[in-house]
Protein backbone atom coordinates (compact mmCIF):
# COMPACT_ATOMS: atom_id res chain seq x y z
CA UNK A 1 0.00 0.00 0.00
CA UNK A 2 1.58 3.52 -1.06
CA UNK A 3 0.84 7.27 -1.36
CA UNK A 4 0.13 6.64 -5.16
CA UNK A 5 -2.23 4.16 -5.09
CA UNK A 6 -4.40 6.05 -2.02
CA UNK A 7 -4.64 9.41 -4.58
CA UNK A 8 -5.46 7.12 -7.28
CA UNK A 9 -8.16 5.69 -5.25
CA UNK A 10 -9.40 8.97 -3.63
CA UNK A 11 -9.64 10.68 -6.86
CA UNK A 12 -11.57 7.65 -8.62
CA UNK A 13 -14.18 8.55 -5.27
CA UNK A 14 -14.05 12.24 -5.64
CA UNK A 15 -14.91 12.19 -9.39
CA UNK A 16 -17.10 9.15 -9.10
CA UNK A 17 -15.76 7.90 -12.69
CA UNK A 18 -12.39 6.08 -13.42
CA UNK A 19 -11.86 8.30 -17.28
CA UNK A 20 -12.52 11.51 -15.32
CA UNK A 21 -9.92 10.15 -12.77
CA UNK A 22 -7.35 9.44 -15.13
CA UNK A 23 -7.25 12.54 -17.00
CA UNK A 24 -7.20 14.49 -14.13
CA UNK A 25 -4.02 12.03 -12.43
CA UNK A 26 -2.65 12.10 -15.92
CA UNK A 27 -2.47 8.39 -16.17
CA UNK A 28 -4.05 5.99 -18.59
CA UNK A 29 -7.93 4.62 -17.76
CA UNK A 30 -6.32 1.08 -17.63
CA UNK A 31 -3.30 1.84 -15.38
CA UNK A 32 -5.52 3.17 -12.71
CA UNK A 33 -8.33 0.59 -12.95
CA UNK A 34 -4.95 -1.46 -12.15
CA UNK A 35 -3.84 0.36 -9.54
CA UNK A 36 -7.48 0.55 -7.64
CA UNK A 37 -7.26 -3.41 -7.92
CA UNK A 38 -4.14 -4.04 -6.18
CA UNK A 39 -4.96 -1.82 -3.50
CA UNK A 40 -8.30 -4.14 -3.19
CA UNK A 41 -5.79 -6.95 -3.15
CA UNK A 42 -4.15 -5.45 -0.97
CA UNK A 43 -6.20 -4.58 1.87
CA UNK A 44 -8.29 -7.44 0.89
CA UNK A 45 -11.76 -6.46 0.60
CA UNK A 46 -13.31 -4.66 -1.83
CA UNK A 47 -13.21 -0.87 -2.30
CA UNK A 48 -15.25 -0.11 -4.93
CA UNK A 49 -19.24 -0.82 -5.97
CA UNK A 50 -18.75 -0.76 -9.96
CA UNK A 51 -21.46 -0.68 -12.64
CA UNK A 52 -22.07 1.17 -16.26
CA UNK A 53 -23.58 3.94 -14.10
CA UNK A 54 -21.45 5.14 -11.63
CA UNK A 55 -19.38 4.03 -8.98
CA UNK A 56 -19.97 3.61 -5.47
CA UNK A 57 -18.07 3.06 -2.09
CA UNK A 58 -18.51 -0.15 -0.27
CA UNK A 59 -18.89 -0.03 3.47
CA UNK A 60 -15.16 -0.85 4.21
CA UNK A 61 -14.09 1.38 1.60
CA UNK A 62 -15.88 4.69 3.49
CA UNK A 63 -13.90 3.59 6.14
CA UNK A 64 -10.31 3.03 3.93
CA UNK A 65 -11.64 7.11 1.86
CA UNK A 66 -11.60 8.37 5.17
CA UNK A 67 -8.76 6.74 6.45
CA UNK A 68 -6.64 7.65 3.56
CA UNK A 69 -8.14 11.47 3.16
CA UNK A 70 -6.59 12.11 6.41
CA UNK A 71 -3.31 10.01 5.64
CA UNK A 72 -2.57 12.06 2.39
CA UNK A 73 -3.78 15.60 4.25
CA UNK A 74 -1.49 15.35 6.77
CA UNK A 75 1.47 13.93 4.79
CA UNK A 76 0.67 16.99 2.31
CA UNK A 77 1.08 19.32 5.42
CA UNK A 78 4.31 17.56 6.56
CA UNK A 79 5.96 18.42 3.21
CA UNK A 80 4.10 21.83 3.68
CA UNK A 81 5.58 22.51 7.03
CA UNK A 82 9.43 21.05 5.22
CA UNK A 83 9.43 23.79 3.03
CA UNK A 84 8.70 26.53 5.47
CA UNK A 85 11.48 25.02 7.49
CA UNK A 86 13.93 26.00 4.87
CA UNK A 87 11.91 29.15 4.20
CA UNK A 88 13.59 31.29 7.52
CA UNK A 89 13.17 34.76 5.82
CA UNK A 90 12.01 34.39 2.10
CA UNK A 91 9.05 32.37 2.29
CA UNK A 92 5.48 33.26 2.19
CA UNK A 93 3.05 34.86 4.69
CA UNK A 94 -0.47 33.31 3.82
CA UNK A 95 -3.14 35.87 5.89
CA UNK A 96 -7.09 35.78 6.16
CA UNK A 97 -8.60 38.82 6.87
CA UNK A 98 -11.63 40.71 7.64
CA UNK A 99 -12.73 43.79 5.23
CA UNK A 100 -12.47 46.58 8.26
CA UNK A 101 -8.83 45.32 9.09
CA UNK A 102 -7.54 47.58 6.34
CA UNK A 103 -7.48 50.43 8.15
CA UNK A 104 -4.40 48.62 11.25
CA UNK A 105 -3.05 45.87 9.26
CA UNK A 106 -0.47 47.90 7.09
CA UNK A 107 1.15 49.59 10.08
CA UNK A 108 1.67 46.08 11.41
CA UNK A 109 3.02 44.87 8.19
CA UNK A 110 5.13 48.02 7.79
CA UNK A 111 6.65 46.39 11.48
CA UNK A 112 6.57 43.16 9.93
CA UNK A 113 8.38 43.87 6.83
CA UNK A 114 11.74 45.64 8.91
CA UNK A 115 12.47 42.35 9.82
CA UNK A 116 11.11 40.07 7.12
CA UNK A 117 11.76 42.46 3.82
CA UNK A 118 11.78 39.35 1.58
CA UNK A 119 8.92 37.43 3.05
CA UNK A 120 5.88 37.39 0.49
CA UNK A 121 1.97 38.25 1.75
CA UNK A 122 -0.71 36.71 0.41
CA UNK A 123 -4.09 38.23 1.51
CA UNK A 124 -7.68 36.31 1.19
CA UNK A 125 -10.75 37.57 2.75
CA UNK A 126 -12.60 34.99 4.90
CA UNK A 127 -16.39 35.35 6.39
CA UNK A 128 -17.73 32.76 8.60
CA UNK A 129 -16.82 30.02 10.85
CA UNK A 130 -16.77 27.57 8.51
CA UNK A 131 -14.37 29.66 5.86
CA UNK A 132 -12.01 30.34 8.96
CA UNK A 133 -11.54 26.84 10.24
CA UNK A 134 -11.03 25.11 6.49
CA UNK A 135 -8.77 27.85 5.63
CA UNK A 136 -6.24 27.11 8.98
CA UNK A 137 -7.02 23.33 8.75
CA UNK A 138 -6.47 23.14 5.53
CA UNK A 139 -2.91 25.14 5.49
CA UNK A 140 -4.22 27.79 3.27
CA UNK A 141 -3.33 30.68 5.79
CA UNK A 142 -1.61 30.77 8.35
CA UNK A 143 -3.30 32.97 10.87
CA UNK A 144 -6.83 34.61 10.20
CA UNK A 145 -8.01 37.89 11.43
CA UNK A 146 -11.68 37.43 12.35
CA UNK A 147 -14.56 38.41 14.15
CA UNK A 148 -15.97 35.10 14.85
CA UNK A 149 -14.92 33.14 17.45
CA UNK A 150 -13.72 30.10 16.19
CA UNK A 151 -13.68 27.22 19.01
CA UNK A 152 -11.65 24.14 18.00
CA UNK A 153 -9.81 22.02 19.40
CA UNK A 154 -6.86 22.39 16.79
CA UNK A 155 -7.19 26.09 16.69
CA UNK A 156 -5.96 28.72 19.25
CA UNK A 157 -7.82 32.04 19.23
CA UNK A 158 -6.85 35.17 20.90
CA UNK A 159 -9.35 38.55 21.35
CA UNK A 160 -6.83 41.29 19.97
CA UNK A 161 -8.99 44.59 19.99
CA UNK A 162 -12.86 45.80 20.75
CA UNK A 163 -15.19 47.73 18.89
CA UNK A 164 -18.36 49.26 18.02
CA UNK A 165 -20.41 49.05 15.35
CA UNK A 166 -22.00 52.67 14.27
CA UNK A 167 -24.99 53.86 12.19
CA UNK A 168 -24.04 55.47 8.57
CA UNK A 169 -26.45 58.02 6.95
CA UNK A 170 -26.29 60.72 4.41
CA UNK A 171 -26.24 64.19 5.52
CA UNK A 172 -29.86 65.33 3.76
CA UNK A 173 -31.46 62.33 5.99
CA UNK A 174 -33.82 63.16 8.23
CA UNK A 175 -31.79 61.21 10.77
CA UNK A 176 -28.89 64.21 10.76
CA UNK A 177 -32.10 66.32 12.95
CA UNK A 178 -32.19 63.54 15.67
CA UNK A 179 -29.73 64.18 18.57
CA UNK A 180 -30.27 60.46 19.64
CA UNK A 181 -31.00 58.13 17.03
CA UNK A 182 -32.71 54.68 18.69
CA UNK A 183 -33.09 51.21 16.67
CA UNK A 184 -36.78 52.48 16.50
CA UNK A 185 -36.04 55.54 14.42
CA UNK A 186 -34.47 53.26 11.77
CA UNK A 187 -37.44 51.06 11.10
CA UNK A 188 -38.90 53.42 8.31
CA UNK A 189 -35.27 53.72 6.74
CA UNK A 190 -34.38 51.48 3.57
CA UNK A 191 -31.59 49.24 5.33
CA UNK A 192 -28.42 48.24 3.67
CA UNK A 193 -27.44 44.46 5.59
CA UNK A 194 -24.38 42.48 5.30
CA UNK A 195 -25.62 39.07 3.21
CA UNK A 196 -26.44 35.78 5.56
CA UNK A 197 -23.19 34.01 7.04
CA UNK A 198 -22.08 37.49 8.27
CA UNK A 199 -21.31 37.89 11.74
CA UNK A 200 -21.98 41.64 11.78
CA UNK A 201 -25.29 40.77 10.01
CA UNK A 202 -26.33 39.08 12.80
CA UNK A 203 -25.15 41.43 15.18
CA UNK A 204 -27.37 43.86 13.79
CA UNK A 205 -30.55 41.81 13.67
CA UNK A 206 -29.80 41.09 17.33
CA UNK A 207 -30.21 45.13 18.48
CA UNK A 208 -33.23 45.43 16.17
CA UNK A 209 -34.78 42.24 18.14
CA UNK A 210 -33.89 43.48 21.57
CA UNK A 211 -35.29 46.77 20.97
CA UNK A 212 -38.36 45.19 19.56
CA UNK A 213 -37.91 46.89 16.21
CA UNK A 214 -37.58 45.37 12.68
CA UNK A 215 -35.13 47.02 9.78
CA UNK A 216 -36.81 47.17 6.05
CA UNK A 217 -33.88 45.59 4.79
CA UNK A 218 -33.49 46.98 0.73
CA UNK A 219 -29.71 45.87 0.06
CA UNK A 220 -27.58 42.84 0.65
CA UNK A 221 -23.71 43.50 0.52
CA UNK A 222 -20.61 41.51 0.94
CA UNK A 223 -18.59 44.13 1.65
CA UNK A 224 -18.63 47.31 3.81
CA UNK A 225 -17.14 49.57 0.36
CA UNK A 226 -20.43 49.07 -1.38
CA UNK A 227 -22.59 49.22 1.43
CA UNK A 228 -21.12 53.10 2.26
CA UNK A 229 -21.38 53.88 -1.71
CA UNK A 230 -24.73 53.63 -1.04
CA UNK A 231 -25.01 55.09 1.78
CA UNK A 232 -23.26 58.24 -0.11
CA UNK A 233 -25.69 58.23 -2.85
CA UNK A 234 -28.78 58.59 -0.18
CA UNK A 235 -29.71 55.11 -1.24
CA UNK A 236 -30.07 53.91 2.28
CA UNK A 237 -28.60 53.31 5.84
CA UNK A 238 -26.30 51.19 7.13
CA UNK A 239 -24.49 49.66 10.40
CA UNK A 240 -20.69 48.71 10.03
CA UNK A 241 -17.54 48.57 11.88
CA UNK A 242 -16.38 51.72 13.22
CA UNK A 243 -12.84 50.98 12.34
CA UNK A 244 -13.94 50.92 8.56
CA UNK A 245 -15.38 54.08 8.24
CA UNK A 246 -12.07 55.66 10.10
CA UNK A 247 -10.13 54.14 6.92
CA UNK A 248 -12.68 55.59 4.66
CA UNK A 249 -13.94 59.36 2.70
CA UNK A 250 -17.46 59.86 1.70
CA UNK A 251 -18.35 63.32 2.51
CA UNK A 252 -21.63 62.81 2.16
CA UNK A 253 -21.99 60.69 4.78
CA UNK A 254 -22.68 61.14 8.88
CA UNK A 255 -22.21 58.80 11.89
CA UNK A 256 -23.66 58.03 14.88
CA UNK A 257 -23.50 55.50 17.64
CA UNK A 258 -26.71 53.68 18.79
CA UNK A 259 -26.60 52.70 22.16
CA UNK A 260 -26.89 48.73 22.60
CA UNK A 261 -24.64 46.46 23.65
CA UNK A 262 -25.30 44.06 20.46
CA UNK A 263 -23.62 46.59 18.60
CA UNK A 264 -20.65 46.36 19.94
CA UNK A 265 -17.78 43.19 18.43
CA UNK A 266 -14.40 41.61 19.41
CA UNK A 267 -11.83 41.37 16.96
CA UNK A 268 -9.61 37.84 17.10
CA UNK A 269 -6.07 36.44 15.80
CA UNK A 270 -6.72 32.44 14.64
CA UNK A 271 -3.86 30.34 13.86
CA UNK A 272 -2.73 26.43 14.31
CA UNK A 273 -2.26 25.27 17.65
CA UNK A 274 -0.63 21.91 15.91
CA UNK A 275 1.21 23.00 12.87
CA UNK A 276 4.60 24.14 12.54
CA UNK A 277 4.73 27.59 12.28
CA UNK A 278 8.56 29.28 11.04
CA UNK A 279 10.12 32.12 13.02
CA UNK A 280 8.99 34.69 10.71
CA UNK A 281 5.11 33.46 10.88
CA UNK A 282 5.68 33.97 15.16
CA UNK A 283 7.37 37.52 14.41
CA UNK A 284 4.01 38.44 12.69
CA UNK A 285 2.02 37.44 15.52
CA UNK A 286 4.01 38.79 18.14
CA UNK A 287 3.92 42.47 16.39
CA UNK A 288 -0.03 42.00 15.74
CA UNK A 289 -0.22 40.99 19.37
CA UNK A 290 2.00 44.20 20.52
CA UNK A 291 0.51 46.98 18.13
CA UNK A 292 -3.00 45.85 20.38
CA UNK A 293 -1.20 45.44 24.00
CA UNK A 294 -2.13 41.92 24.37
Amino acid sequence: MDLRKMRYFITVVQQKNFSKAAEILHVSQPSLSNAIMKLEDEVGFPLLERNTRNIRLTESGEMMYMRALELINNFDHLQQEMREVKEIGNGQLSLGLIESANYWLPKVIHQFKADYPEVHIQFSELLGVEQVQKSLLNYETHAVITNQLVTHDDLLTHPIYHERLVLLFHRDSPLAKLEEITMKDLQEEPFIISTTGFQTRQDILQAFEKEQATPRMMYEIERFETACSLVEEGLGITIIPENYIKNSTFPAIRTSYIQSEALTRTVYLAYSKNRYLPPYIHNFLSHTKTYFGV
